[in-house]
């Protein structure tokens, strides 16, 4: 059977099914999606059981959009759309995508503009053609979000075509009965840095993963030139699980050897990698290094992305059906999990991930529907790898600040620009506003200021008190006046010269360079001052040289290095790491509903990833294993 008789045969299953007078006039597979074109989209919009029920009878994930001649001019759509929604609403943009027929509105209030049980949509429906969207305004505008959604909609033809053929690729008939099942582990284990796993089916290669370990001199990417993932343009799917570099940071030069498939994400995901990716090749281009793709193959891997939320059941190969769960670790990262076959097995792939409610996220998901073998994070897996309680570590950070304001110091504060500096954002905002610490300016250099805007563009990934804040008691704490943006250099010297008490957080997290380095030249030599690590510092970085008692470091001045005397306070506040520490990781497996059989350890160093293993096998009595990269485990 053909792709075009299994259309043929989907069509005359639906025609069946619509109730008389809806008619389609075309059938498409686009992406996972089934897309089902109509000149009535009225019809759809004023039964909206038919498509629940087509899913649930045919097992697709249908679309229905309209015929693009039923599409109004996009000027005449806005007028009609400010005439049905209350003015009260706060739209504020629109963006058409003639690709999908879908047009997302902006609005400061969603729900007038969804309506009751969404009346209020299926009327603008009605009338403009398109499929309306709604989605809250962004208090804080992000470049990267908006940049990414105008060159999505410069290359909608392309992606257009792209669609329909991963979509004909995904929904292809099965060619062959055997059933096997494997993993080969491609970077990551006994590691930390490249995370690559490929997953493979006897009709389906999918890689999860594709990380680069920035700080290696070698073996800083994993290892794509071995048989399993050769070559590259017979891999069906590359799944990321979440934004960091060490696990999507190597993706786009994919590209450049012949991957031609889609890349699967959540949307915080997708905007969050290109940011970082972004910043990858231009720390390179800095620093004198070749980096080893340029922004065009960034784009390229845009333009195939394929956004999914948390709990969108989809296909994403003929035997393949692919689930995101919330894994807390940061914004939009996610547990993989793959249901193979029909009910033939079912994998997980945690990915870095937080089994503890934090200020900015739920904790991570361990229940799934059904789950056989689960491929977990051990960074802290050691025996005495326990950090303190999350509350514990706020009110020591709290006390260290006040204690350095009390003296008429300053606050330096490395950290990550995604994940920890929005955690120690909201934290900060709580002291101050209750009084804690004094009101002083907080200032964010680096990216994180363009990371927090993309937190504020997908609150409903948040967790479900800070989007009560947010949502209904206009409470957003990114938007706190104390929070001062770093946006050039000429503002970084004049903080720099303020002798007045300040806290300031900057990037980089390991102190490996970005604008951290220019305040610790300055603070440094300050006993007033405190520098406090609220992130891992890998061996080898100058933040863990100044973590180990280090007071004298080579510095680089205009050009010459001098030695720098570090007399300021130095504070490690554990407890704000994005990961499960070891209490954590063995209360994930102990309340995993269901129990699993095999659980595979990897991310952490080779002592921790083995004692992790050992210990669940001991505790629990599950089948464990610690592999080495380039090993193969067959799973079925």
């Amino acid at each position: 059977m053909t792709i075009d008789d299994v259309l043929n045969e989907l069509r005359a299953k639906i025609a069946d099914k619509l109730p008389k007078g809806i008619t389609i006039s075309g059938l498409e597979f686009e992406g996972p999606e089934l897309v089902i074109y109509t000149t009535e989209p009225r019809a759809f919009a004023d039964n909206g059981d038919i498509i629940r029920s087509l899913a649930k009878d045919l097992r697709k994930r249908i679309v229905v959009r309209p015929d693009p001649k039923m599409l109004l001019d996009a000027e005449q759509a806005i007028d009609k759309i400010k005439q049905i929604v209350p003015a009260e609403s706060g739209l504020s943009d629109f963006y058409f995508d003639p690709d999908t027929g879908e047009v997302i509105i902006e609005a400061e209030k969603p729900g007038l503009v969804i309506g009751r049980h969404g009346s209020t949509l299926r009327e603008i429906t009605k009338h403009i053609g398109w499929t309306p969207k709604v989605v809250r305004t962004p208090p804080i505008e992000s470049k990267t979000v908006k940049d990414i959604r105008q060159y999505l909609r410069t290359v909608k033809d392309d992606r257009k075509q792209i669609l329909k053929t991963i979509g004909r690729k995904i929904h292809r008939p099965v060619s062959t009965k055997d059933q096997w099942i494997r993993v080969t582990t491609l970077g990551g284990c006994k590691e930390v840095g490249r995370s690559s796993f490929l997953l493979s089916t006897p009709e389906t290669r999918i890689l999860i993963d594709c990380g680069v370990n920035t700080g290696a001199e070698s073996n800083g990417t994993p290892y794509l030139y071995v048989p399993e993932v050769s070559p590259l343009s017979s891999i069906d799917a590359v799944v990321i699980t979440h934004a960091h570099l060490d696990h999507c940071g190597i993706v786009p030069l994919l590209f450049k050897y012949g991957y031609e498939g889609p890349i699967y994400a959540t949307p915080p995901t997708r905007d969050l990698s290109a940011l970082l990716q972004l910043d990858y090749i231009e720390v390179a281009n800095r620093e004198g290094k070749r980096p080893p793709y340029d922004s065009a193959l960034i784009r390229e891997a845009l333009k195939r992305t394929i956004t999914l939320n948390y709990g969108d059941v989809t296909d994403i190969a003929p035997d393949v059906r692919l689930t995101f769960y919330n894994s807390g670790h940061i914004l939009g990262s996610a547990i993989a999990h793959f249901h193979i076959g029909e009910g033939l097995y079912n994998v997980a792939f945690t990915g870095d991930f937080k089994y503890e409610k934090s200020k900015l996220f739920d904790a991570a998901v361990n229940n799934f529907p059904r789950v056989e073998t689960v491929i977990m994070e051990s960074t802290y897996g050691g025996m005495h790898d326990m950090q303190p309680a999350r509350r514990e570590a706020e009110i020591e950070i709290q006390q260290v600040i006040k204690q350095t304001l009390a003296r008429g110091g300053k606050v330096l504060i490395p950290t990550f620009a995604v994940g920890r500096s929005q955690e120690v954002m909201i934290v900060l905002e709580e002291a101050i506003r209750r009084g804690i610490i004094d009101n002083v300016p907080v200032y964010l250099d680096g990216m994180i200021w363009e990371a927090t805007a993309i937190h504020t563009t997908y609150p409903e990934y948040l967790n479900v008190e800070l989007q009560d804040m947010i949502f209904h008691k206009g409470q957003n704490p990114f938007l706190s006046p104390s929070f001062v943006q770093v946006d050039s250099p000429q503002k970084r010297e004049k903080i720099l010269a303020d002798p007045s008490p300040c806290i300031v957080l900057a990037t980089s997290g390991m102190m490996n360079g970005g604008p951290v380095m220019e305040y610790l030249k300055t603070y440094g030599h300050d006993r007033r001052n405190t520098l406090i690590f609220v992130g891992y510092q890998a061996e080898g970085t100058l933040g863990r040289r100044i973590q180990k008692g280090w007071n004298e470091l080579p510095m680089s001045v205009g050009g010459k290095t001098e030695i720098m005397k570090i007399n300021l306070q130095v504070t490690t506040v554990d407890g704000f790491s994005g990961h499960s520490d070891r209490r954590q990781l063995m209360e994930y497996v102990k309340r995993m509903d269901p129990r699993p059989e095999r659980i595979i350890t990897n991310h952490g160093d080779e002592n921790k990833c083995l004692d992790l293993a050992s210990s669940i096998y001991k505790k629990y009595k599950l089948e464990t294993k610690s592999p080495m990269n380039l090993e193969t485990i067959r799973l079925i």
